[in-house]
């Protein structure tokens, strides 16, 4: 028979002296409890860390992290991903150059106005310039393209076409016909290439009219990676002429891409070069039409060709908007949506017969 061990032993001997059983038992539970205790008043030396320094315990669980869904980047909390979208339009002609405000626009898109000359139209969320301008005149494919970000949009004046529509009703309008007061003009710059304005004048004119956020589908955007083989380090988009034809050189080490127009390199003038990481050629039908005058009509609705560019490389596109508030949306070749890198997109609109070159 197999010997009981010295517990065992100890505790048959324990059950015929009941006495001493329960003092047993009553000493077990004392130790119990002052060992508690102890682990109270004595805590560990991560926990006396804790106190003195003022951290929470830490949590395997990883911290959440919030993004902009107008620019992929990371943003402080859920309420700035859900912030009222700012679209400006900015003038391009030579004498407002060089501009402001533009440098870290989420998206800017690129379009002739009229006679040749192009204008921007740059959209803001989590941003915030101190100074923006010039601001021009809107014209009625600029307003289908902001629709689909459910933006506000500053501009002064526009295109017949353009007023009756961003004055339907159906849109944020921030006209400076309107609200005079939110913008200035600067003294440095003939007239009328010297209107000016800034974020917190934007902000609180947005606000007095109760437009405070902005729901929209934003485009998909990954982690970005330069390319080991760069296929596409120097882009040539032809618009309308030597002063407003683009040429991007691709900078490997930050991953984007130096801007340059009219043969100059193209630089915010508070914030510098501008360099945006995604570039996009978009092919848009082109045509002369009469409005209060002759002027440039683009088809926003539809498809067609586009090229972008990103991490040294260019995967030629579809671009597709079947809705005038209705998101663009770029496509492969494969029918697969391409996700963007995170940060600046520009996109420039040019005419299907118009070039667009790279090595």
């Amino acid at each position: 028979m197999r010997s009981l061990s010295v517990w065992a032993r100890f505790k048959r001997w324990a059950s015929s002296h009941p006495k001493i059983s329960i003092g047993l038992t009553v000493a077990m539970a004392l130790l119990a409890i002052g060992t508690v205790a102890a682990a109270i008043i004595y805590p560990s030396p991560q926990s006396i860390v804790n106190i003195i320094s003022g951290q929470k315990p830490v949590s395997d669980a990883a911290p959440t992290k919030f993004y902009s869904p107008l620019t992929g980047v990371e943003v402080a909390d859920q309420n700035a991903t859900k912030q009222q979208v700012r679209a400006i339009m900015i003038e391009n002609s030579p004498t407002a150059r060089p501009q402001s405000g533009i440098k870290d626009a989420g998206i800017v898109f690129e379009a002739i106005a009229e006679g040749g000359i192009t204008r921007f139209l740059t959209l803001h969320q989590e941003d915030a310039p101190a100074l923006i301008g010039p601001v021009r005149s809107v014209r009625p494919y600029y307003i289908d393209w902001l629709a689909a970000f459910d933006a506000s949009v500053s501009h002064v004046g526009g295109s017949a076409n353009a007023l009756a529509e961003v004055r339907n009703g159906q849109y944020k309008d921030d006209d400076q016909f309107f609200n005079a007061k939110y913008y200035w003009r600067a003294n440095d710059r003939p007239a009328p290439h010297n209107v000016y304005t800034n974020t917190k004048n934007i902000v609180d004119m947005n606000n007095s009219k109760g437009y405070t956020s902005s729901t929209f589908t934003g485009w998909p955007r990954k982690q970005d990676g330069p390319s080991d083989a760069p296929t596409a380090q120097k882009i040539n988009i032809a618009i309308s002429g030597p002063l407003y034809d683009v040429h991007y050189d691709y900078d490997k080490g930050n991953n984007n891409y130096i801007r340059a127009e009219g043969g100059a390199k193209h630089v915010d003038r508070e914030a510098g070069q501008i360099a945006p990481k995604v570039v996009i050629a978009m092919k848009v039908q082109t045509q002369i039409g009469f409005e209060d005058g002759y002027r440039e009509q683009m088809t926003t609705i539809g498809s067609g060709t586009a090229y972008v560019f990103q991490d040294g490389t260019v995967t030629e596109a579809t671009w597709s908007k079947t809705g005038k508030k209705d998101q663009i949306f770029f496509y492969d070749k494969l029918g697969h949506q391409i996700p963007f890198n995170r940060g600046q997109t520009w996109i420039t609109v040019t005419a299907p017969e118009k070039s667009v070159t790279w090595q």
